[in-house]
């Protein structure tokens, strides 16, 4: 599962990420940016660093049988190929360590509240006059207006608020959030991409600007058909379990040995499924023929399908199912996903290992890019585990210099 070193070019070589942020949110979006190439320096309050660190257990453990307390399973799924630097933003010379650092970015990523670092003078206002090409992403819970602006943002809070937990769980069953914090995630690909597309306009014409992302207005937009279930039809959608609201029969089943997934999404798929398990007139009769007539006699064909299946083992009809085309797969656990042949046919999995012999897994970025692959270079870092390197590297900065900066706990420098 650990993959080759990657000689292959890098899509963002030479860009330089500034990341301010903490969590999920803007930690995912940077370590997409990593994955592709740039240089991401991640600004940590000296001692505790990212507030995920400490969200376990579980924790990273060390080549020596240890638990490293700063190193959470949170904290290390969104923060691998960046480096850590431990810099108190509260003093002075910590503050212009940031300013001098941004004028060399081409990208800064923050998640403060609203108006958060004015204070440091690390706003966009500020910055922008001393780099005018900075991309500049701010996300926050509810975006930098309107009536819940000043409000911090919280991604259960973005789910309830945008209708996310009304469409999932059983119906007449309590709301739901999902098992992973999709507003967050959703929030750092939509800033991902806003910030592509701003460092492409910045240049062509030297000219950066203020992304404005919120977790709400993303929760929002992700809410997709069901948004405009209301908006073209006025129909409040509800919660329907597992069953999709317009495509049937689309849901988990009950067999013999388990549960499993059905999902036909069109009107031949249908006639295969009917076919495949003993009933081929069910395509032909008028209440289930269309995809529109099985929506409105959902019961009805949903109850059928469950009677004919309730008696197969689920690795046998799965097979049977994806050999004639129709959508089907197992519900697996967590563990079950990893042992599935498919991850390391696709490299899902890549482990780094530290100069310490600690093996560190990471979930590898997704998408397989023929020309520009994603790199896995570096582990998720240990705070302010490259602070003199960084400093040196963007600012050229002498020992000296860097001694006087360590002394005044402007910065600190993790030491073996």
């Amino acid at each position: 599962m650990s993959g080759a070193e990657n000689t292959a070019p890098l899509a963002l070589a030479g860009v330089k990420v500034l990341d301010l942020s903490r969590v999920l949110a803007g930690p995912w979006s940077t370590q997409i940016l990593a994955d592709l190439g740039a240089d991401v320096l991640k600004i940590e309050a000296p001692g505790r660093g990212d507030d995920t660190r400490a969200w376990g257990p579980p924790f990273l453990t060390k080549a020596d049988g240890e638990e490293e307390a700063e190193s959470s399973a949170y904290y290390l799924a969104a923060n691998r190929n960046k480096r850590s630097l431990a810099v108190d933003l509260r003093t002075e010379e910590g503050a212009a360590l940031i300013r001098d650092l941004a004028c060399e970015a081409d990208i800064l990523v923050e998640n403060f509240k609203v108006g958060g670092l004015a204070k440091y003078g690390l706003d966009y206002a500020s910055l922008s006059k001393l780099n005018p090409r900075l991309v500049y992403c701010s996300i926050t819970g509810f975006g930098q207006t309107g009536p819940y602006a000043d409000r911090g943002g919280y991604d259960f809070v973005a789910q309830g608020m945008g209708g996310f937990m009304s469409i999932t769980g059983e119906a007449g069953g309590q709301p739901l959030r999902a098992g992973v914090a999709m507003a967050d995630l959703s929030t750092g690909m939509y800033a991902t991409i806003s910030t592509l597309a701003a460092l492409r306009h910045a240049e062509r014409t030297g000219e950066g600007q203020h992304i404005d992302v919120s977790l709400l207005d993303t929760q929002i937009a992700t809410l997709a058909n069901q948004a405009m279930n209301w908006l073209v039809g006025g129909i409040v959608p509800g919660r329907l379990g597992n069953r999709h609201p317009t495509v049937v029969p689309y849901k988990t089943f009950e067999v013999a040995d388990g549960i499993m997934v059905i999902a036909v999404g069109n009107d031949a798929q249908f006639r295969l499924l009917c076919e495949e398990l003993g009933v081929p007139e069910l395509a032909d009769d008028e209440r289930f023929a269309t995809a529109r007539a099985r929506q409105v006699n959902r019961d009805a064909i949903e109850e059928i399908v469950q009677n004919a299946v309730r008696n197969f083992a689920r690795d046998e009809l799965l097979a049977r199912l994806v050999d004639r085309g129709v959508p089907a797969g197992p519900v697996n656990d967590i563990d079950e996903v990893f042992a599935d042949p498919f991850v390391e046919a696709r490299g899902t999995v890549h482990t780094f290992e530290r100069a310490d012999g600690t093996r560190i897994p990471s979930v590898a970025f997704p998408p397989k890019l023929g020309a520009t692959p994603a790199r896995f270079e570096r582990p998720p870092p240990r705070v302010g585990e490259h602070t003199r390197d960084a400093l040196a590297d963007w600012l050229d900065l002498s020992d000296e210099r860097l001694d006087a900066l360590e002394s005044t706990r402007a910065i600190t420098q993790r030491r073996p």
